[in-house]
Order: structure tokens, then C-alpha cells, then sequence
């Protein structure tokens, strides 16, 4: 066995690399790129590229390029040519939406529509997956190989990460172990790692479910805010709590508790959104704005955690159809929805409200 990275383990170091503000290199058939993140990018970085020759482009998400007006020649992405000077102020204040009101001139920007546009979408990616905001200044490289060596940048095989990050990571039991809650004291914990070396997830198991039958279950993603500050911005912290204890009620259940905050933007991200939302734009709006879609998550990891813990069939607690059709084409079959509808108040009846006619949850 090759003692050196995979194409997951490679994707990880990447993305550790473009979250410390570190380049990487994309290596594909028909070129090669040198990417940085824009949020960890720094300014004397972005003049040594100039400096050996390169001329970046930032590439932003066709969600941002709809804020900005800026044109998507790539369909689900936009190419943005640097102004002449542009510096890392510049680059930052097109890639983040935080002063767009305050300064909402920053055009007009010109989009690339010549070359392909492979490397740049799997960039945006890239940041996505580490949880960065989807803009990355990309560049051309002639000799990737040569310069990665000379810069000691990680390299990755453009073809393979995009297939890899395509599908959903492997996952693997680390350890289970009995955890008496307030709700059931015959409770178990299982820890699942996923083999990319992402965020773990949590099974949280109520009594002894019987695998031949409909379990009880809830795919909660976590939020920090509502679960543990008791934030009265959403409704996931009631959620969490009414689901254990429904399952605690009956003796039995299954709790996924999925490490992807923000609906997989991230806490960070959720911060930026909950700024925008500050500034008057809903929940989808600011999502929208900061280049992220509606919803980021991946629910394949509930059914593969599912699956992987013997069950086949759910009686799953949602609100979301988006949940009982993932789970559904992944292969687990959903018997029955049970409703889960606690926790309006005041503070979040606007953001429930956008959650049934924009995400078209049943509310």
C-alpha cells in the first residue's frame, strides 16, 4: 500500500490548507489551477501570485453574481475579472455581503466567458466544504507540478476530487457507549466518524429499537444557538428536546444528531446569514446573498448511520419532505411522518413562515 494521501485524505488537507489561508493546486486533464480561498486570503499572497505572473479571477456562486449583477456566462457560477489595482479589500468586499447595502456600488463587473470553467466551480466547492464563504481567487498555472513542488502546495487530481466530493463520505462506528439522559436512562451514544475526515455525527439511541420494525427517528443537524443557547431565532432547540422526549415516552427511538450547522453552511456562515437577516433579508434571502443555495446539507449520512445501526424502515418526525425523499431514494423506507411542530414564538413566526413557503416545509 502507497504511504501517501488518498483523493479524501488530499481533499482534507485542502481544505485545512484554503481555511489557514494556504493555496492549493487543482490538477486536471486540461489544465491546472492555483486556488485561494477570498475569506483566509491575504493581501501579501495575492501579490506574490501576481508577482510570478499569474492573473487571478475571483470565482463567485451564480447566487452571489445575482446579487452583484453580475453576469453567469458558467451557468451555476460567475468568473469576476479584477479591476486594474484591485487589492484584497476589493476581492473581500465582492465575495462577502456584509456591507453590500451600505456600499452597494461595486460595479460593473466584468465576467470571464472564455475558457473552461471545471476548476473554478470545484474551487467554490472546495470552500463550501470547509465551511468558508463560496468565493476563491483563481488562477492559471502552465507547469502545476513544477510550482506546487517549488511551493510546497498541496496538489489535487481536479478529476478524482470532484467524484469524490460528489458522493457521500463513508462512515465508520468509533465507539458506543451507554449515556442515561434525563428522558431515558437506557440511552446509548454512538460516535460515526466519516472517512474524508469531516465533522463526526451522532446516533443517540433510546432503549432497544427492534431493527425488523419502524423506529422512531429524528435527523436532527445540529444548532449550536438554538440547542445549547436556547436561541429563540428557530425552533431546533424545541425540536430536539420534543423528539427525545416522545421517544423517551415510548421507550424507543433512533436521534441522528448531524454535524451540519446552518443547514451546512456552518456556524460562521450562520452568523453572516443571521447579520443579513438583521439587515431585513429572510432566512432563504440570506443564504442567497452570502452564495449558498437554500439548503447545503446531505442527508445521505442519516441513511448511511441508519443503515450502518441495522434499520430499514422510520417512522421518521419531520417537517421537511426534502428528509423523507432522501431518505426514501437512499433506500431506507419512511412507513409514516410524525409531526414535530413546537417551539414558535415571537422572535421566530417570520422565520417559520418563509421555512413552509420557501423550503416547503409542513408547518
Amino acid at each position: 500500500m502507497n504511504l501517501g494521501p488518498d483523493i479524501n485524505e488530499t481533499l482534507a488537507r485542502a481544505r485545512a490548507d484554503l481555511r489557514i489561508g494556504v493555496p492549493v493546486v487543482l490538477l486536471s486533464a486540461d489544465g491546472a489551477a492555483l486556488v485561494m480561498a477570498a475569506e483566509t486570503a491575504e493581501s501579501a499572497r495575492l501579490e506574490a501570485m501576481r508577482a510570478r505572473g499569474l492573473t487571478p479571477v475571483l470565482a463567485i456562486t451564480a447566487r452571489r453574481a445575482e446579487t452583484l449583477k453580475a453576469r453567469c456566462y458558467d451557468g451555476d457560477m460567475a468568473r469576476i475579472v479584477l479591476p486594474d489595482g484591485a487589492d484584497l479589500r476589493w476581492v473581500l468586499a465582492v465575495a462577502d455581503p456584509k456591507d453590500d447595502l451600505a456600499n452597494p456600488m461595486k460595479g460593473p463587473l466584468q465576467s470571464a466567458r472564455e475558457g473552461g470553467a471545471q476548476l473554478h466551480r470545484l474551487s467554490l466547492m472546495l470552500c463550501k466544504a470547509a465551511r468558508l464563504l463560496p468565493a476563491a481567487l483563481v488562477a492559471d498555472l502552465a507547469d502545476a507540478e513544477a510550482f506546487a513542488a517549488a511551493e510546497r502546495l498541496t496538489v489535487v487530481d481536479a478529476e478524482a476530487a470532484a467524484q469524490a466530493m460528489d458522493a457521500s463520505a463513508a462512515l465508520q462506528e468509533i465507539v458506543a457507549a451507554r449515556v442515561p439522559i434525563e428522558v431515558a436512562e437506557n440511552t446509548r451514544l454512538h460516535v460515526f466518524r466519516p472517512e474524508d475526515g469531516s465533522e463526526e455525527h451522532y446516533a443517540i439511541e433510546i432503549g432497544r429499537p427492534d431493527r425488523a420494525l419502524p423506529v422512531l427517528t429524528r435527523l436532527h443537524s445540529a444548532c449550536f444557538t438554538g440547542d445549547l443557547m436556547g436561541s429563540l431565532k428557530c425552533d431546533c432547540g424545541p425540536q430536539l428536546r420534543g423528539a427525545l422526549a416522545q421517544m423517551g415516552a415510548e421507550g424507543a427511538g433512533i436521534l441522528l444528531y448531524l454535524n451540519q450547522e446552518g443547514r451546512g453552511i456552518g456556524l460562521a456562515n450562520k452568523m453572516r446569514a443571521y447579520s443579513l437577516q438583521d439587515q431585513g433579508f429572510d432566512t432563504v434571502e440570506a443564504n442567497h446573498r452570502l452564495g449558498f443555495e437554500d439548503d447545503e446539507r446531505d442527508f445521505r449520512v442519516g441513511s448511511a448511520i441508519l443503515k450502518e445501526l441495522g434499520f430499514g424502515a422510520i417512522r421518521l418526525m419531520t417537517n421537511n419532505p426534502a428528509k423523507i425523499s432522501m431518505m426514501e431514494k437512499t433506500g431506507v423506507k419512511v412507513v409514516e411522518r410524525v409531526p414535530l411542530v413546537v417551539g414558535e414564538n415571537a422572535h421566530n413566526h417570520g422565520y417559520l413562515k418563509v421555512k413552509a413557503a420557501k423550503s416547503g416545509h409542513l408547518l
